[in-house]
């Protein structure tokens, strides 16, 4: 729920979101499988050449077949382990000119996750403006009209979402959300589809995001990013708890409630991870990537500390400890060099924060919730995060609010959910 690239205070890009295929390894079944299980196997999985003859009948249809096919000659039902034969295997789907192919303008797909109509309460909505580009899909501003109520609404077409093979992602997004309760975490509400996107609602948020805040201060007074930072530390622990690593933390996907207090939001890349687990994926924002992720792993959730780490450089310094790359393997050279010199007119507390954060080992950094409990720079703040947000952040508040980017009618044309209908006309299913 990839991003829009932005830039930074002089105008240079801030990094572009990437990723790759997962390459997680996992075992593969080792030694000869009983026979009877080899049996079964064989039966459910289906005949390689009776793909190939449905691929050749429905190749008009488009590329929206290919994740189907591959997950009809490649994965097995029973999950056991077992690889099918080369015979049975089908030829690489990945070829240039299927990659071309534009994919239906129509295109059905059916998620348990999502009701195929919007709830009863949310029938009449309109749009009110272009919030932002997630990880996944477009941010929009919408005013429930039956409710009198403004919400965000995020947009994802079911077409990049079969061309980017991310149907797993997104449905790994809904699940994280929704187990998801915390007072800094911006938490999803309904969700539903149609025939062509998928929509996901949560509240809005009027004070806009950290970044643009960012932007038009330059930097920020240390007792502003000790709280920032204090409530960063409590979300990430949460979520760490939870077993989800995050792996976009970034201004952007951090927006600022009424009362000037963070929300973290945008879980589009995140996933849940076991303790002990072991991610290999390279995705993110670039500037904000941990060297392990930039490398292709092994990584966890010490990832996010890194991220925190150059999040809270930048509000202080007012530019960050590395200058963008126009790829991966560019930025992890320039990382790697880098000597990340800390202005010497931040106090010692956040000078030690911050080479402690900024670590290339993952297992060195803070990653505990005691171990910013007790850190000097966090001294006499709370961790308490009720107490936190009864005091309204002045600094937050007391600057311009952020504008909104007006809406470009013709992006939004071909929704099959009418998010501009009049408030007398009911929006389709």
């Amino acid at each position: 729920m990839g991003a829009a690239n932005s830039s930074g205070p002089q105008g240079e890009p801030q990094g572009q979101e990437q990723e790759e295929e997962e390459e997680e390894e996992e075992e593969e079944g080792k030694g000869e499988a009983p026979a009877v299980l080899k049996d079964r196997t064989a039966s459910i999985l289906p005949d390689g050449s009776w793909v190939r003859s449905w691929k050749s009948l429905l190749s008009n249809v488009g590329g929206a077949l290919l994740g189907l096919e591959r997950v009809l000659g490649t994965r097995n039902p029973l999950k056991t382990g077992v690889q099918a034969p080369p015979s049975e295997r089908l030829p690489p789907l990945l070829e240039k000119e299927q990659l071309d192919r534009t994919l239906p303008q129509c295109v059905a797909l059916f998620l348990p996750e999502f009701p195929v109509c919007p709830p009863v309460g949310h029938r009449q909505l309109k749009i009110l403006g272009f919030v932002a580009k997630g990880s996944f899909g477009t941010v929009l501003k919408v005013l429930d009209c039956g409710q009198e109520q403004v919400f965000a609404v995020k947009v994802v077409p079911k077409v990049e979402v079969l061309r980017r093979d991310t149907l797993k992602q997104c449905k790994e997004e809904v699940s994280i959300q929704k187990q998801v309760r915390h007072p800094f975490v911006h938490c999803l509400g309904d969700t539903w589809q149609g025939q062509r996107h998928l929509f996901i609602m949560c509240s809005y948020c009027s004070t806009g995001d950290l970044h643009t805040l960012w932007k038009s201060v330059g930097r920020f007074a240390e007792a502003v990013v000790r709280l920032f930072a204090t409530e960063l530390v409590l979300v990430l622990a949460y979520l760490h708890n939870l077993g989800i690593v995050h792996r976009d933390v970034k201004m952007e996907n951090i927006l600022l409630d009424e009362q000037g207090h963070l929300k973290l939001t945008d879980f589009g890349l995140s996933r849940h991870l076991p303790c002990g687990g072991r991610a290999y994926t390279i995705c993110g924002t670039l500037q904000y990537m941990a060297p392990e992720v930039l490398g292709g792993g092994p990584y966890a959730h010490a990832a996010d500390w890194w991220s925190m780490g150059v999040l809270l450089f930048a509000l202080a310094s007012g530019k960050f400890p590395v200058p963008p790359e126009k790829d991966h393997i560019s930025m992890l050279e320039s990382v790697r060099s880098a000597n990340y010199a800390v202005p010497p007119s931040l106090s010692l507390g956040l000078r030690l924060l911050l080479s402690e954060l900024l670590c290339p080992d993952p297992q060195r950094r803070p990653r505990y919730l005691h171990h910013f409990r007790s850190h000097l720079f966090f001294r006499g703040m709370t961790f308490d995060a009720e107490i936190l947000r009864k005091q309204p952040v002045d600094f937050v508040l007391g600057l311009q609010r952020a504008k909104e980017t007006p809406m470009d009618s013709a992006a939004f044309s071909d929704f099959d959910l009418d998010l501009s209908a009049p408030s007398s006309q009911p929006c389709p299913g």
